[in-house]
């Protein structure tokens, strides 16, 4: 395997004491060091998603962010409800597909292309109809869109305040503004491969008080047997009060890498964190639309523009791609429908940003400007 530098939307580049604990000596899940460190790592979730200290629960599953979804839709939404689903692209698009799978009866605002939805639009769905959740993708890294979270949230609680708030935060969390009980938020679904900096392999997602007795419920027949948080709360549970209890087996290593990565996010303080990768951000987008010429496919400037990763139009991505690829940074083509073929992303999370030590981004735009290839 290459020592490239990692610059895509996840997996990222990991510290080199995340790495070591990947490289860890196995051992049980129920032996009283791992159940110690893993009291802590969802202690630290609460602190990540911003989340009340005994209310609502974090969970940390073995697999892809995409098990999120999973989750959110056996357990929150029944066949035949109604989920507003808020459009923004692939990610969005791939939420709604699995919701229907389960049978959710789905209508989706659609953004235009590489925009908010429009919150006026958002508001007379609301009001047309009772949901019984909607579902927000914060960052839609198909088109490097950031949805207000905030200020969707305020409309629901306003118009509908029964309907269950379910965020996608798998390319948000750790490098955008969020705030989980502050907002109301139901259900957050995120992942350790971005921002929060760990390698791919585990779901992580905050679940609200009233969203996990409604997942609890004893009327409500499980929908998925892997997925059930009937399943696994009372293993979260009982790991946070530093009893272990058995479903799964965890990925031990896993969760030891996440303990790293997670204590050193929040040493850094999570608003030196979001305004580290704002700041690179907002660097960027202006180096490569004023210096260079290139158009982002996000609407810019504008609050839309994620944080976390730059998508911009290009004539021959795979030549830009490849060239990059011979100067040892890799970066990656689209995969929204309509662009695909037309565009290249730029993941700028975790510690290519935070640490002082490295300058991936600054070394990536350099190598852009050298290709001439615009």
């Amino acid at each position: 395997m290459s020592n490239d530098t990692l610059l895509i939307p996840g997996p990222i580049v990991i510290s080199e004491k995340v790495q070591q604990a990947l490289g860890s000596p196995s051992c049980s899940p129920t032996v009283p060091e791992f159940v110690n460190l893993f009291q802590g790592v969802l202690k630290n979730c609460r602190k990540l998603f911003r989340a009340h200290e005994t209310q609502g629960q974090p969970i940390v599953l073995v697999g892809s962010g995409t098990l999120g979804w999973d989750v959110a839709a056996a357990n929150l939404v029944d066949p035949e409800d109604e989920v507003l689903v808020l459009g923004t692209g692939y990610f969005s698009d791939s939420f709604q597909d699995c919701l229907e799978l389960y049978g959710a009866k789905v209508d989706k605002l659609e953004a235009p292309l590489g925009d908010q939805v429009p919150f006026q639009e958002v508001e007379q769905q609301l009001k047309k109809k009772q949901y019984k959740a909607i579902t927000i993708t914060q960052v839609d890294t198909s088109t490097g869109v950031l949805s207000n979270v905030q200020r969707i949230a305020e409309l629901v609680h306003e118009l509908s305040p029964s309907t269950f708030i379910i965020v996608d935060g798998v390319c948000s969390i750790g490098c955008e503004e969020f705030e989980f009980d502050k907002w109301g938020i139901d259900f957050c679904l995120s992942a350790s491969q971005k921002a929060i900096g760990a390698a791919p392999g585990l779901s992580i997602s905050m679940i609200s008080q009233r969203a996990l007795e409604h997942a609890l419920d004893p009327s409500r027949k499980p929908r998925s047997y892997y997925a059930s948080l009937k399943k696994w709360i009372p293993v979260m549970q009982a790991y946070e009060d530093q009893k272990p209890k058995y479903f799964a087996t965890l990925s031990v290593q896993m969760v030891k890498s996440l303990d790293v990565a997670l204590k050193e996010l929040l040493a850094d303080g999570l608003e030196l964190r979001w305004e580290k990768h704002r700041k690179t951000s907002e660097w960027l987008k202006k180096k490569l639309t004023d210096d260079l010429g290139f158009k982002l496919v996000t609407k810019y400037p504008s609050e839309a523009a994620a944080h976390g990763l730059t998508v911009f139009y290009v004539k021959d991505p795979p030549k830009l791609i490849s060239y990059l690829k011979q100067h040892g940074t890799v970066i990656t083509g689209g995969i929204h429908k309509q662009i695909a073929s037309q565009c290249v992303r730029i993941g700028h999370m975790g510690v290519s940003v935070c640490s002082e030590q490295l300058d991936h981004i600054p070394a990536c735009y350099k190598l852009i400007a050298e290709s001439n290839i615009h």
